[in-house]
């Protein structure tokens, strides 16, 4: 897992543990391409951080700031370590996702929402996709023109969500990348 392009392109990324699912590189290529001129000075919240892949890889081009947010103290340390080791700045908050967006997202703060969250194996395990979905203070965490992106098993079933919508799909083998922006 590297750094694709920007400040930090090449340099190799620590993953926190075997168990960790990180964001292959070609689905980070094929998000930042997407994305575009977006990402530089963008304000981006990377949920489920794990290794910071995502937002590392937003703040190596351009992003003006990035707030890591993840539960596992392990992934933490991780993220500030990487975030070290590419020379880049931003905050690294040791907290449940969905509970730092519905008591610390302030309105319209981030241009860039990823959330990476662990896939469920089986119909009984939670669908932490699902619950940031149905969270009123994402939809209004993001600014003006904002997007939320959602990485999740390919073909999950779409969730009903009156705050987001959806605007694409887009499938990479096992995972699937689904684009969100608050209703007109």
């Amino acid at each position: 897992m590297r750094v694709i392009a920007g400040e930090a392109r090449g340099l190799h990324l620590s993953a926190p543990s075997p168990a960790i699912r990180p964001t292959m590189d070609r689905v980070r290529e094929a998000i930042f391409s997407s994305l575009g001129e977006m990402v530089a000075g963008a304000r981006v919240l990377d949920l489920f951080a794990g290794s910071g892949a995502l937002g590392i890889e937003a703040l190596s081009r351009g992003a003006a700031s990035a707030v890591f947010v993840d539960v596992n103290p392990r992934c933490a340390a991780c993220v500030r370590e990487n975030l070290r080791r590419a020379k880049l700045d931003g905050s690294v908050q040791v907290m449940d996702a969905l509970k730092f967006v519905a008591l610390y997202a302030e309105p319209g703060v981030y241009d860039l929402i990823f959330a990476d969250p662990p896939y469920g194996k089986s119909t009984a395990d939670r669908d932490f996709g699902n619950e940031l979905l149905q969270l009123p203070a994402l939809a209004r965490s993001l600014g003006e023109n904002g997007i939320f992106i959602l990485e999740r098993l390919a073909g999950t079933a779409e969730p009903e969500t009156k705050t987001l919508s959806l605007v694409r799909v887009r499938r990479y083998g096992e995972t699937e990348i689904a684009y969100y922006i608050p209703p007109e």
